[in-house]
């Protein structure tokens, strides 16, 4: 790994990278959260949306993702929070992207063994560069990624700042007002505090690698870092999985064979393709043959998203077939949008519904197949792996209500915009 001193800078291949803000963790230690600026060729941002962070985890290009934190260890041991971005597909107008955190509750002069790398997707490293002089900072600028002569360079910055996120993110245009306190709609119920959980749908212990180590630990979403519902007994969210993000790549009909580290339960997968007459997911048995279809999409550009589950005694096993390059994302479900009275999206997507029993109606603007199906943590542990049951089955453009028992991942698929409301 190049190491570089503070201001230097050197060229990183125009692909898809990884990088990290790491550090030790300690006791009492500040909660640290990462971002990312997309600049123009003025240094500031075009909006809102060029500030990807752990509340807007994707850039509208897709060039940009905050993948989520690693779980806190034991004292002494590596804690991370990582993005993903690929310099191949920054828009044209996108001149830098600065790799900057915030640290709350505690400053980054709190945090031994503090640094940022990068490195590729298969974990090689590329650039690594340590800060030594961390005080009183809440805000942090690490480095950032600018292009130069036809092609991109990495920078290692080391800029402090004493006003958090807010002051850093307004340095670069970003109009920042503390968001207005959260409004119940009419009748609103609160979700369950804990979803009864079934084994294998929590969050797995896993070691984290010591501060030399270069491949990513386990990142986590924020919603991963709440207080325990129990001191004897912390409640689980099984909608909450923990385990490292991974990326393949590939074109035609290929098996991937995921991470063993995964643990058993779902896993959010996401796939891209363009200009593909299909594209298709579908899950393995133990011996590498195709099972279960978990995704057909017929469009001809493709962002699409549906679950997998992890069996509990072999690594994640995946049938994947598009005409064209795709590329496939295996993600927590921490990565999932979640909603409690209504939502939009497109075509195939997966979200989390957090809300008590109620009805759902559904309205779909497209021409085949518009269909939504529920999964829940087994009512049976011992003999089911999950309970799945098939709220809507229609064609074309529809308008459809069905029941929903309470909180669930639905797995919606169909070929246009929908919108999905909840009635109590």
């Amino acid at each position: 790994m190049t190491q570089l001193p503070k201001g230097a800078n050197l060229p990183v291949p125009t692909q898809a990278l990884q990088t990290a803000v790491t550090w030790q963790t300690v006791p009492g230690a500040p909660e640290v959260d990462l971002s990312a600026l997309l600049l123009d060729g003025g240094g500031r941002v075009r909006g809102d949306a060029d500030l990807v962070f752990y509340n807007h985890t994707e850039h509208p290009s897709g060039a940009v993702r905050h993948l989520g934190k690693s779980a806190p260890g034991a004292p002494g041991t590596a804690a991370a929070d990582w993005l993903w971005l690929d310099l191949a597909r920054m828009e044209a107008g996108i001149e830098r992207v600065v790799v900057a955190a915030s640290a709350d509750g505690g400053t980054f002069g709190q945090l031994p063994g503090l640094d940022v790398r990068v490195t590729d997707l298969s974990g090689a490293p590329v650039a690594y560069f340590a800060i030594g002089d961390a005080t009183t900072e809440t805000a942090f600028v690490f480095g950032e990624f600018y292009r130069r002569a036809g092609g991109w360079r990495f920078r290692a910055v080391g800029q402090g700042y004493a006003s958090g996120l807010a002051g850093l993110a307004t340095d670069f245009g970003i109009v920042v007002e503390p968001p207005p306190a959260p409004i119940p709609g009419p009748g609103y119920v609160p979700p369950p505090a804990s979803p009864i959980p079934g084994p294998g749908y929590g969050p797995a212990p896993a070691p984290i690698p010591g501060p030399g180590h270069v491949l990513p630990p386990q990142p986590v979403g924020r919603q991963g870092h709440g207080p325990l519902a129990a001191p004897q007994a912390p409640a689980v969210d099984p909608f909450s999985s923990s385990f490292r993000p991974s990326v393949h790549q590939g074109r035609g009909k290929e098996t991937v064979r995921c991470d063993p580290a995964i643990p058993p339960g779902w896993a959010l997968l996401e796939i891209e393709s363009r200009h593909s007459i299909s594209t298709t997911i579908e899950s393995c048995d133990a011996y590498g043959r195709a099972e279960d279809f978990l995704l057909m999409a017929y469009e001809d550009d493709v962002l699409a998203r549906t679950v997998a589950l992890v069996p509990p005694d072999r690594p994640l096993t995946l049938r994947v077939e598009a005409d064209t390059p795709w590329t496939l994302r295996v993600l927590p479900l921490t990565h999932a949008r979640r909603f409690d009275s209504h939502i939009e999206g497109h075509a195939h997507d997966l979200v989390v519904y957090d809300g008590p029993p109620g009805v759902l109606d559904f309205l779909h603007h497209g021409a085949s197949n518009f269909t939504v199906h529920q999964h829940t943590p087994p009512s049976e542990p011992e003999y089911d792996a999950e309970d799945q049951d098939l709220l809507v089955n229609e064609i074309g453009e529809v308008r459809v209500s069905a029941p929903v028992p309470g909180p669930g991942l639905l797995r919606i698929g169909g070929d246009g915009p929908w919108k999905c409301a909840v009635r109590r």
